[in-house]
Order: C-alpha cells, then structure tokens, then sequence
C-alpha cells in the first residue's frame, strides 16, 4: 500500500511540475492577460462610438498628429471644450474635462495598446503607406468604451511586416474603421506599386528595434 501511495504522489509530482508552467504560459499568453477587449476606467468615458460613428467625427480632429509623428497624439482639453462649451455644458460626466480647462491640467488618460520600449513604432509612417487605423485598433468606431484590439505582438507586426499587402487600402478609406475589401478594391499589387513598398526588407530588426 505504501509503495501505491509513494507511486501516486510522484506521478502527481510529475502532472504539476509540467502543468504549472504551461498553466503560467497560457496564462501569460491569454486575451485576458493582454487586456483584449476590455475597456480600462478613464478619468472620462469616452465613446468613439458617439463622437465619430454618430456625430461623423474624423479620426485626425482628436489624433492630429497622425500623419506627421510617431505619435497620434491626444486632443488637449480646449479641443474638448470647442463643442463642450456649447453643449453638455452643465453635464456631471463631463465635470473632469471642465476642471481640467479652469486649472489648466491634462487630463490623464490611461493607455489603451501599448508596445514594450524596445519597440519602435511610428504612427506617421503606416498612415503614408496605406495601413488603415483598423488593422491595429479593430473597429472603434463601433467601441462605446475603448478597448484593445489586437494582440501587438511581435508575431502579429512580423504577420504584418513580410506580407504587407492584405491590410493595405486606399487613401481615402485609410480612416473608415469599417471598410472592407470589395470587387471596387484596387489589387494588392497595385496598391503595393502606389505606396512603394516593396524596395525595402520590412523584416529587419532595426526597423522595430533602434
């Protein structure tokens, strides 16, 4: 009986020495760890739903950065207050955007997608080859709460990185978080020639790695 009972607990010691570590890797791995689709708490709640897929808003009106930095940027709080002046004016949901212009301090909002400081990303240059907002934010003109979309892996940018083609679009749906691929689309190739890539290996550690 003793040697069954000393054979049990050594094949449990074998199950956790091997489940634990995959355990910790799957949870390291999961949607949940990465923050997949949940909104974090904001000093005000947001809803790009309202403001772009409502009022028709356009992305570069709060992100005016977009296509000149590294950074998309965040709107200051007089850009807030140029409708908020006018309407909503007494709304409690609002009261932190109203301190933050009569005391002259930003608004402190937590981070969304974020990437390790080791890698290097730059808004700018995805915007003037042709990758839509999308293909990195999902949806959020349909997010009533902003929430992370992709993984931001190094994985999903190298998916990225050696075939280009499929998230390229054209110029003008570049900010339409809706649009899809259809028989009117310009092909891949050509949509490659127009944006020129092609003339450079997108694969190099420097690229994402300075």
């Amino acid at each position: 009986m003793a040697n069954l009972w000393a054979a049990l607990a050594k094949a449990l010691f074998g199950v956790v020495i091997v489940a634990l570590p995959v355990a910790v890797w799957l949870r390291q791995n999961s949607d949940f760890a990465r923050g997949l689709q949940s909104p974090l708490a904001q000093p005000v709640p947001f809803s790009h739903e309202h403001h772009v897929s409502g009022l028709g808003i356009d992305c570069r009106y709060c992100h005016d950065t977009v296509e000149t930095a590294a950074s998309a940027g965040l709107p200051p709080t007089y850009t807030c207050m140029t409708c908020h002046s006018q309407i909503w004016t007494s709304a409690e949901i609002l009261e932190p955007v109203r301190q933050s212009l009569a005391q002259n301090k930003p608004l402190v909002w937590r981070r969304v997608t974020n990437l390790p400081d080791y890698a290097y990303f730059n808004h700018s240059i995805h915007i003037a080859k042709g990758v839509g907002c999308a293909s990195c934010h999902g949806d959020v003109a349909a997010m009533p709460l902003t929430w992370k979309a992709k993984t931001l892996t190094m994985a999903f940018c190298l998916d990225c990185h050696s075939n280009p083609s499929p998230n390229l679009r054209p110029k003008d749906k570049i900010y339409d978080t809706k649009w899809k691929r259809g028989a009117e689309t310009p092909p891949e190739q050509t949509l490659l020639a127009h944006y020129k890539i092609g003339n450079r290996d997108l694969m190099e550690c420097s690229i994402c790695h300075r």
